[in-house]
């Protein structure tokens, strides 16, 4: 046996004995790569995610409402920096990884690249979005390496925040006027599927699900995880009045979940590959802002020089 046969025998057996990979260790270079690619990912659609939040701080309906969202988007900022540090510890770099961004080499959850039209989008954001995105991060608090599922601990604990301050919005309008219980209604017509979107293809078509789940990069697949969002989220929709904008939907007693019907992939495709309704907006808004704060980490690099020269 060679010695890159027996390393990656002894790596499987740490995975398989649920031992957590910390930077310094050896690692095979897809693992390495996987985790750049997802966490990078990750990280991006953090931060690009502020952008359909940050629309609505100044029409907030109310004071409070006002501070809730920009504590929001404030912790989504800081998931974005866990993350990037996270993936950091695999010798690239923060400006690397933006940089892939800006050039269309990296992606970011096709969630963020719908508009956001009125107030009850915030609440629809923060219900099924984080909702969706509480269901896979909490899988992914128990990822095989260490620093990425140390940063989803804390990650996990701000969306639960998020998904409370969306379903009380979400719950304020159906408890409303006609005309809010509409807008409720409306925003929960348009964010339903994409949100079903969030957990990735099926599992017979995921590229990477194979791979990430023999190494413990996730631990369940992407359709376990889709039902387990649909079966409390159903329940949820149905307390406060809403329908659930799906004509198949039924529960399933024997199965005890709700069946579903067909996601739209092709719409999917459409938005992962750059063509959604939003996608050219959000990059430009980010690119625009990226470089007005270039002044900034100059600043900050020319005080680090200055720091380390005394």
């Amino acid at each position: 046996m060679s010695t890159q046969e027996e390393s990656l025998k002894k790596f499987q057996q740490r995975i398989d004995a649920d031992e957590k990979i910390e930077p310094r260790d050896w690692m095979p270079e897809n693992y390495r790569k996987t985790l750049i690619r997802q966490i990078s990912q990750h990280a991006h659609s953090e931060v690009i995610g502020m952008q359909p939040e940050g629309n609505w701080v100044l029409r907030a309906p109310s004071l409070r409402a006002k501070k809730i969202l920009l504590a929001k988007i404030q912790d989504e900022g800081g998931h974005g920096l866990y993350l990037y540090s996270a993936a950091e510890t695999f010798g690239v770099s923060r400006a690397e990884m933006i940089q892939q961004l800006q050039e269309g080499k990296a992606k970011y959850s096709s969630i963020f690249n719908y508009p956001t039209l009125t107030w009850a989008d915030m609440g629809a954001i923060g219900w099924l979005v984080d909702g969706a995105a509480i269901v896979n991060q909490t899988m992914l608090a128990k990822c095989s390496y260490g620093p990425y599922a140390r940063a989803m601990l804390r990650i996990c604990k701000e969306e639960g925040f998020h998904q409370r301050q969306g379903y009380e919005i979400m719950g304020k309008m159906m408890n409303g006027t006609p005309a809010q219980r509409e807008m409720a209604q409306d925003a929960m017509n348009r964010f339903w599927w994409p949100s079903l979107m969030m957990f990735g293809p099926p599992d017979t078509e995921s590229a990477h699900s194979a791979e990430s789940m023999n190494w413990k990069i996730k631990v369940e697949s992407n359709d376990k995880l889709r039902q387990r969002f649909i079966d409390r989220t159903v329940e949820q929709a149905h307390h406060i009045g809403l329908t659930v904008p799906d004509k198949d939907l039924k529960f399933n007693k024997e199965t005890m979940h709700w069946e579903f019907g067909p996601i739209n992939w092709d719409e999917f495709w459409t938005v992962v590959k750059g063509n959604g309704p939003c996608n050219h907006q959000r990059m430009n808004h980010h690119i625009h802002y990226h470089n007005e704060g270039a002044w900034v980490r100059e600043a900050a690099s020319a005080y680090e020089r200055k720091i380390s020269a005394n």
